[in-house]
Formats: C-alpha cells, sequence, structure tokens
C-alpha cells in the first residue's frame, strides 16, 4: 500500500525490433514471458506450464501496443487522436505527457468507457519514459522505462516463441491479471 493505494509492481527487461514485435522478460514477482510475435502474443507462465496464445489483431492487452508504440510505427496507426497535455504531470523534468485515444477495430476513436486516453511521456530527446494507463474505478495502470538501449545486436530468434515440451498451449484471451484487459 502506498497513500492508500494497492500496488502491484512487476519488472523485467523488454526488447523491441521494428516492426511491431516486443519481447517482456519478467523477473520478479515471479518468471513470465510475454511475445509480440507480429502475428500471435503469447504469455508465457513456466511455473503454471501454459502459454496462453491471442492472434495479435485481437488482443486486449495494454502490453500490446506497447510493441507498436515503441518501434518506430505511426501513432495515428493506434491513436485516433494526439494531443500533448498539461492535466497529466511529468514524472521527470525536460519530459512532455502525451495523450492517445486508442482506435478500434473499426479505424475510428473508440467511444463510451473505452474512450479513456493512455498517457504517454516523452524526454526531450525522444525516449518513451512512461505510459499510464486510466482502468476506471480509481484503478490506473502505468508502466516506467529506462536504461533504454538503441539498435543492439538482437537474433530475431528472440522474437519467436518455441513452447518447451509438456507445455499446454491455450488459445484465448490472456489470463486476467495486471496489464491484461479483457471484456
Amino acid at each position: 500500500m502506498e497513500n492508500g493505494h494497492l500496488l502491484r509492481e512487476e519488472a523485467g527487461k523488454a526488447y523491441f525490433l521494428r516492426p511491431g514485435k516486443m519481447r517482456w522478460e519478467y523477473e520478479k514477482p515471479e518468471k513470465n514471458l510475454f511475445l509480440v510475435d507480429g502475428k500471435y502474443v503469447w504469455f508465457y507462465a513456466p511455473a503454471d506450464r501454459t502459454v496462453t496464445r491471442v492472434p495479435a489483431n485481437k488482443s486486449e492487452d495494454w502490453r500490446t501496443p506497447i510493441a507498436f508504440l515503441t518501434s518506430g510505427a505511426r501513432l495515428s496507426r493506434i491513436c485516433a487522436r494526439v494531443a500533448r497535455v498539461s492535466s497529466e504531470p511529468a514524472s521527470q523534468p525536460n519530459a512532455f505527457v502525451y495523450s492517445c485515444i486508442v482506435k478500434n477495430k473499426d479505424d475510428s476513436s473508440t467511444g463510451g468507457d473505452e474512450s479513456r486516453p493512455i498517457y504517454f511521456e516523452l524526454t526531450g530527446n525522444g525516449e518513451l519514459t512512461r505510459l499510464k494507463m486510466d482502468e476506471g474505478a480509481g484503478q490506473s495502470l502505468e508502466f516506467l522505462f529506462h536504461k533504454w538501449e538503441w539498435n543492439p545486436p538482437l537474433d530475431k530468434s528472440l522474437f519467436t516463441f518455441n513452447p518447451p515440451q509438456g507445455v499446454a498451449i491455450v488459445n484465448g484471451l490472456l489470463p486476467d491479471a495486471t496489464g491484461t484487459r479483457q471484456k
């Protein structure tokens, strides 16, 4: 608990490859893998010996757009509207906060409760430092990024998921946990 708010902290390393590929290796609170290979979103929980697979274009997980936001994709592919905001304070000096209203499947801005903005914070040199999403009912989800390493040599196989032997593959929605959304 911090300031009366329940916090769940997860940490790990994320790797990005254009176009729209991401590997997120969680180290705490337990080891997990979240991978976007361009076609599917995979969530592997080694302790459970299961992997959940969802077509990337059907994923409602908040982490999926991060693969596109960080891979040089045009924001117009993801956001119906982008605007600089002053109502959401930056977490560090010389950073700027922007809002993105995510497009829905028919390429228009989403309506109703789904039109809550995603806030993203950029440093003066364009590095993504934070993403924040309001999930309603007083809940929010925040991702902090630091120690960016640009153009490291990465093997493309890092963005391919090969399930270990004996691991069950479940097609469908990702588990209901921090960082995931389900309808």
